[in-house]
């Protein structure tokens, strides 16, 4: 498989901007697409904001900036991937508009197209068998915020062949990330392992077993960690986390991962967190104050 020049982008949201400016940055012509115009004008300002704040660190040079956001071409229909080497899909969490977003890209796409999804749980083989190319189909989960985190992961489906897994994991390195192989099971490795924890101290703060503060102070002082699970779910955002955690919860079967009912309460009543002003904390406030 020749090596990867051009990527799509689907989705101008948070995820999708990250992957777009990563890509741009590491000298690939990128191609992000949303329905929205202006969603793809905010994600141009954001892309060129995060590269202002790069440049300023000296992680780059203005004139990467420049040559980055250049290279970012956008689109309000699919017509733009006819001549991309992969597609990324980075819509919202949810298995049946993905599979919508596959079955409109089938009949744009060159035949040795790579398609992958940053879906963050959803099964890599129940995707793939949505497209007319499950052997060219790939997990590619990237972490928010993406120009900071190094990670992603690979995920492979039943009929992913080999030469798709190398060519993206070589493009994953090239965008300047640590590629880590993940089995397609629900959640893959991170999720996995985190989302139950988070959806633990949701748990635990609707039990009354400690306030908001003192979960996550708890386990910040008590664990090490940089960041208190709830403050964390915020930052992933509580859809997102209800979302990973059905997934979970349909998939293996397990009552362990039932998502919390605050979780799904928070949901409901538009308390998603950092995104919507306003979750397990309330972000109208310098600092944040806990809202329980």
């Amino acid at each position: 498989m020749a090596e990867i020049a051009k990527v799509g982008v689907i989705g101008a949201g948070l995820m999708g901007n990250g992957i777009a400016h990563v890509a741009a940055l590491s000298g690939l012509s990128v191609v992000l697409m949303d329905v929205s115009q202006p969603a793809l004008d905010k994600a141009m300002a954001t892309m060129s904001g995060n590269m202002d704040r790069q440049v300023k660190k000296a992680i780059i040079t203005a004139e990467d900036k420049a040559a980055a956001l250049a290279r970012i071409a956008t689109a309000t229909t699919n017509d733009g991937f006819a001549d991309c080497d992969i597609v990324i899909e980075a819509a919202t969490e949810n298995e049946e508009i993905k599979k919508k977003i596959f079955a409109g890209l089938v009949s744009v796409l060159k035949p040795d197209a790579i398609l992958a999804s940053n879906t963050s749980s959803i099964p890599i083989t129940r995707l793939a068998a949505a497209t007319d190319r499950p052997q060219r189909f790939i997990g590619m989960h990237f972490f928010n915020p993406v120009p900071m985190m190094k990670l992603v992961e690979i995920i492979r489906g039943l009929a992913t062949d080999d030469a798709t897994a190398a060519a993206v994991e070589a493009l994953a390195k090239r965008m300047g990330k640590a590629p880590v192989a993940a089995g397609d099971w629900p959640g893959f490795v991170v999720n996995r392992v985190l989302c139950p924890m988070l959806n633990e101290a949701i748990q635990a703060l609707m039990e009354g077993v400690g306030d908001v503060r003192a979960i996550d102070e708890g386990m910040k002082l008590g664990a090490n960690h940089p960041m208190g699970p709830l403050e964390l779910s915020d930052f992933v955002g509580l859809d997102t986390l209800l979302s990973v955690m059905k997934v979970l919860h349909e998939g293996l079967g397990d009552p362990k991962y039932r998502p919390s009912p605050l979780l799904a309460k928070y949901v409901e009543a538009g308390w998603l967190g950092r995104k919507s002003g306003r979750g397990f904390y309330d972000y109208s406030t310098s600092p944040p104050t806990p809202t329980r």
